[in-house]
């Protein structure tokens, strides 16, 4: 790994964190990003972006981070036991989303460029990151088009690689606590390093970049349904379920706080609103109902589709 790579890593990151901003503002009409720029001698730097109040997002978190450390965190080797003493760089943009609407769902992007040093001096790279979608009121079109943007983006680089993601994404967005998916699904991966530093960084290019072109005209199809307090409440509740994942297993969450970093950027990802209620009951027959008894599963959403 060249000081080079690093230095193109960095800076298509940046760009790309400033290229969302200019979209989500201007989708949304109204809000505008607040900047903080940070920076820790001994850990690190950072650009945490968030827009608040919005027309149509009730929060955005746009964040920027590269951060080192002399030994990586266990939640980072959870998968990876021969890095356990290494010392680390990491660097990465993540993004997500809580609309004011509850017809829009919240989405979460994320790219990560990791760089360990084993005990023995041995350098070894990989990229992680995908994108996925938490929708509270589910429409059928909307996860159709979402899939298939991520199987479009996915196709360049391989038959098997959307399915293969795709499943990684269902797995690793589960609630065990609670026996439910977080949401649709999208793309997930990790350790990606197997086809060399050119290919692995065009394609997490190609899904920061493709992230808006799945998520944005979702956005404009659903920013003026009408909702009063039922949707507004059941939409409070599902963020919950949001929040314990992002505590209990979220690991880029987890890696913040293990490397003791900046808590306002590690907790961006956070909505500004949520709420739980005791033994809640899904009113029968109902749109909340049908979330749970069609969308959140794991299912081949493309399986209707040529594709």
């Amino acid at each position: 790994m060249t000081k080079s790579n690093i230095i193109l890593v960095k800076k298509f990151l940046l760009s790309l964190q400033n290229n969302l901003c200019e979209k989500l503002e201007k989708i949304d009409g109204s809000g505008k990003f607040e900047k903080t720029i940070w920076k820790d001698p001994d850990k690190g730097s950072g650009r945490s972006y968030i827009l608040k109040n919005g027309k149509i997002f009730e929060q955005i978190g746009i964040n920027f981070s590269h951060i080192f450390g002399k030994k990586i965190p266990s939640s980072a080797t959870v998968n990876r036991l021969d890095l356990t003493g290494s010392s680390f760089e990491v660097m990465g943009i993540s993004v997500v989303i809580h609309p004011q609407n509850p017809y829009i769902p919240t989405s979460h992007a994320n790219i990560r460029f990791f760089i360990a040093l084993t005990p023995t001096k041995n350098k070894i790279w990989w990229f992680g990151g995908g994108f996925d979608l938490t929708p509270f009121y589910g429409f059928i079109e909307d996860v159709i088009f979402w899939h298939q943007t991520a199987f479009n983006l996915c196709q360049p680089f391989g038959a098997n690689v959307y399915s293969h993601y795709k499943k990684w994404c269902d797995d690793y967005f589960y609630l065990r606590h609670r026996n439910e998916q977080r949401g649709v699904g999208g793309l997930f991966f990790d350790d990606l390093n197997s086809n060399g530093f050119d290919q692995s960084f065009k394609f997490v290019k190609s899904i920061g970049q493709g992230f808006c072109d799945a998520y944005l005209p979702i956005v404009n199809k659903r920013k003026n349904f009408i909702w009063g307090d039922r949707e507004r409440n059941f939409q409070l509740y599902r963020r919950g379920r949001y929040v314990e994942f992002n505590l209990i297993y979220d690991r880029g969450t987890l890696f913040g706080l293990h490397t003791g970093g900046r808590i306002e950027s590690i907790l961006i990802s956070m909505p500004p609103l949520a709420r739980w209620e005791y033994d809640y009951k899904l009113p029968k027959d109902s749109q909340e109902e049908k979330l749970y008894h069609d969308f959140l599963i794991v299912k081949d959403w493309l399986s209707e589709t040529k594709y």
